[in-house]
């Protein structure tokens, strides 16, 4: 796995004043490290739930699903399963496009969201918990639930 650490500042200091000043705290992070990976590293995810994260991005990035402002020319990236290596690039995005939308299906539209905000697009779990109005800590109950669907749907045992 990748790592590049920064420090973020966990509480900013307010204006000026005057008097003794607050100190400051500070955590280091791994920027490289993808919300998934957080999660399971700290046991939150079990490795089925990890793996079946992880294949879903994959098909994803092989699908090349990731938004783009102008035309693309890089080629498509090699992968896809034992049974992809017959098929020429294009059909091999088709397929991974496939197994994306077959994945997000059985996931099931009410799990889909969060499956989608924070394996695909790498959103935190308290950003995608804003950004579709639920309450705090709601988002890592569902995000379970929907890989585990998406682990049934890979077969992943």
């Amino acid at each position: 796995m990748q790592r590049e650490l920064v420090e973020r500042e966990l509480t900013p200091e307010g204006p000026a004043r005057t008097g003794p000043r607050k100190a400051r705290r500070s955590v280091t992070v791994n920027i490289a490290e993808s919300p998934l990976t957080w999660l399971h590293a700290r046991g939150h995810l079990t490795p089925r739930e990890y793996d079946a994260g992880e294949r879903l991005r994959f098909d994803w990035e092989v699908a090349q699903l990731n938004p783009g402002m102008s035309m693309r020319w890089e080629p498509v990236t090699s992968g896809g399963g034992r049974h992809d290596r017959h098929l020429n690039p294009t059909e091999r995005q088709i397929a991974a496009r496939a197994r994306f939308d077959g994945a997000v299906a059985a996931a099931g539209k009410g799990l889909a969201d969060i499956l989608w905000r924070v394996v695909c697009a790498c959103e935190g779990l308290p950003d995608a918990e804003r950004a579709l109005g639920w309450p705090s800590r709601s988002g890592k109950l569902v995000l379970k639930l929907a890989l585990e669907r998406v682990a049934d749907f890979y077969r992943i045992t």
